[in-house]
C-alpha cells in the first residue's frame, strides 16, 4: 500500500483494488487496517472509474442531430 494511487495506471489500480478487496472479504485484517483499506480501495475504485470514463470518452463521442438531440455516436478521431 505505499505506492500513491495518482501515479497508478489502470492496470495496476484495479490489481490493487482485487488485493484489497480479497483482504477485506478474507476477514484477515483488523478492525483499524480494514477501515484503511476501505479508504484505500474506495480512492483506487474511484481512479479506475475516471480512467474507464476518460476511455470511453476518447473512443466514442455523441453526434447529435440538427434539433440537439443525440442521434448517435461516432468513433473519437484524436487526428
Amino acid at each position: 500500500m505505499t505506492q500513491d494511487v495518482a501515479d497508478m495506471n489502470f492496470e495496476t489500480a484495479l490489481r490493487a483494488l482485487e488485493d484489497i478487496v480479497h483482504k477485506l472479504e478474507s476477514g484477515e485484517a483488523p478492525l483499524d487496517e480494514s477501515i484503511a483499506l476501505y479508504e484505500r480501495g474506495n480512492t483506487l475504485r474511484a481512479l479506475c472509474q475516471q480512467r474507464l470514463d476518460a476511455a470511453k470518452a476518447r473512443i466514442e463521442a455523441i453526434v447529435q442531430g440538427p434539433d440537439g438531440t443525440p442521434a448517435g455516436t461516432t468513433t473519437f478521431d484524436a487526428g
